[in-house]
């Protein structure tokens, strides 16, 4: 296996699912190899219940819409399918200031 920037973006993808998820999403990533899997994928189902709950819908949209570039990132299993860093964070600025 070679070292690729994809392999950061998927690094970037499983960190993104630890800190909203509070553990390794080892059996999401598993559960998640079919692409119909992924188009069903309810991120309040994983979310760490620790968490405060999203006070307004907004927030939730936004936690929903970093859950979905978390997917892209780390759940794609051919690397060449996944996003670059650069769009990952082109993806992420234009969801924090969405509606803002």
């Amino acid at each position: 296996m070679a070292v690729t920037e994809k392999c950061d973006v998927y690094s970037f993808g499983v960190l993104a699912f630890e800190v909203l998820m509070g553990k390794h999403p080892e059996e999401l990533i598993s559960c998640l190899q079919s692409e119909a899997a992924v188009k069903t994928f309810h991120y309040k189902n994983v979310l760490d219940r620790r968490l405060s709950p999203p006070i307004c819908r907004n927030v939730g949209d936004k936690l929903a819409s970093v859950m979905k570039t978390a997917v892209s990132c780390s759940m794609l299993a051919n690397p060449q399918s996944r996003p670059t860093m650069p769009s990952v964070t082109k993806l992420l600025e234009m969801q924090v200031y969405a509606d803002d």
